[in-house]
């Protein structure tokens, strides 16, 4: 009932869904663009017409009264920035401990624009050994789902490039607020004399 009725909704609104997600217990979701406040409603409405039981990580504000309660109902895991290193160890122990557990994580960590991608939704599915899914939403063809799921090889660069691939001229809801795909480990850094290795 609730996958129909998340699929209405969606046609109501002009979406259509593309892809489907792994088929495996455990993975972690790539939920990007994130560019707007609506990219929540709509990845929650799409996790429903998938037939997902969606997790996702949120900062711990968001999960304060009187609203605290909903986001753990709707799938939210709160997590407090000042101890984000810790972040990861703790996802991984989560994935080991359960038999299904679907994490999305909004790779961007911030509206905003942003020079990198924040590296902890590789390092959890490297460590937690499980696929990568790079789920999309495109506003500018109303298009959103998944793209083929992708296992982390720990060839950060060569990952990175099918992930890019994934999700070459995907716009998100307020495009000039996307910025580059890529880790901060993919940027070289300055040298003593102010040039960049080769």
């Amino acid at each position: 009932m609730i996958r129909n009725l998340c699929r209405a909704l969606l046609r109501i609104r002009g979406w259509t869904l593309l892809g489907s997600p792994p088929q495996t217990a455990k993975y972690v979701v790539i939920a990007a663009p994130h560019t707007s406040n609506w990219d929540f409603p709509i990845m929650l409405a799409m996790a429903g017409a998938f037939g997902l039981r969606l997790s996702w990580m949120g900062k711990d504000s968001l999960f304060r009264a009187p609203f605290g309660f909903i986001m753990r109902r709707l799938g939210g895991v709160p997590v407090k920035r000042h101890t984000a290193h810790n972040v990861v160890d703790q996802t991984i122990a989560a994935f080991e401990a359960a038999e299904r557990f679907v994490l999305a994580i909004p790779a961007e960590g911030t509206r905003s624009r942003t020079e990198h991608w924040k590296s902890g939704f590789y390092h959890i599915a490297r460590g937690a050994r499980v696929p990568i899914a790079p789920a999309f939403l495109d506003y500018s063809k109303k298009e959103g789902g998944f793209r083929p799921a992708i296992e982390p090889t720990g060839d950060i660069k060569a990952d990175m490039d099918l992930i890019r691939a994934a999700y070459e001229g995907v716009l998100g809801k307020e495009p000039s607020n996307q910025g580059p795909i890529r880790l901060a480990q993919e940027i070289p850094s300055s040298t003593p004399g102010g040039g960049t290795p080769a």
